[in-house]
């Protein structure tokens, strides 16, 4: 028997991971892929085939999902008639991938924008109800500027 050492955090995984419910997750993983090139690293279906978990690479993190199932208390957005929840995109260009997303088949929520904290940023909504925020870094904005600026916006 080897004695391997097992590590806590493997490859690929980070302190916090997204593990979302969807009500059609295997069509959510192929949206994934054409919207935000995300690379499949793993599915476990159930005997229904019904995706009980799986695991997508977008970037340099994970996104686990899961098959909604309303026995198990697993209910996504378009049940719970919306999510609280945003997942962050940090992208090298904002607006490609926003129109990428689109054409995917993601509704813009808010057009992306110049943002007085200094990133290119906007929202959509996938087709399984769960928001996107997606964004790049344009110019680097000390807290001050920035409450400066959210002064001015009346904020």
């Amino acid at each position: 028997m080897t004695s391997l050492k097992v590590k806590a955090i493997p490859d690929g995984m980070h302190s916090i991971t997204p593990h979302i419910i969807c009500a059609g997750a295997s069509e959510a993983i192929e949206f994934y892929k054409k919207a935000f090139n995300a690379i499949e690293i793993m599915r476990l279906p159930g005997p229904d085939g019904k995706l009980m978990h799986a695991c997508v690479q977008i970037g340099d993190s994970q996104l686990m999902l899961a098959e909604e199932n309303p026995q198990w208390g697993a209910l996504g957005p378009k049940t719970l008639k919306g999510s609280p929840i945003t997942i962050h995109l940090q992208v090298e260009n904002a607006d490609e991938t926003m129109a990428q997303a689109a054409a995917a088949g993601a509704k813009i929520t808010m057009p992306i924008a110049d943002m007085f904290w200094g990133d290119r940023y906007g929202q959509v909504e996938d087709p399984f109800g769960h928001r996107w925020s997606i964004a790049n870094h344009t110019r680097d904005v000390t807290p001050e500027e920035m409450q400066a600026e959210m002064a001015k916006m009346g904020g």
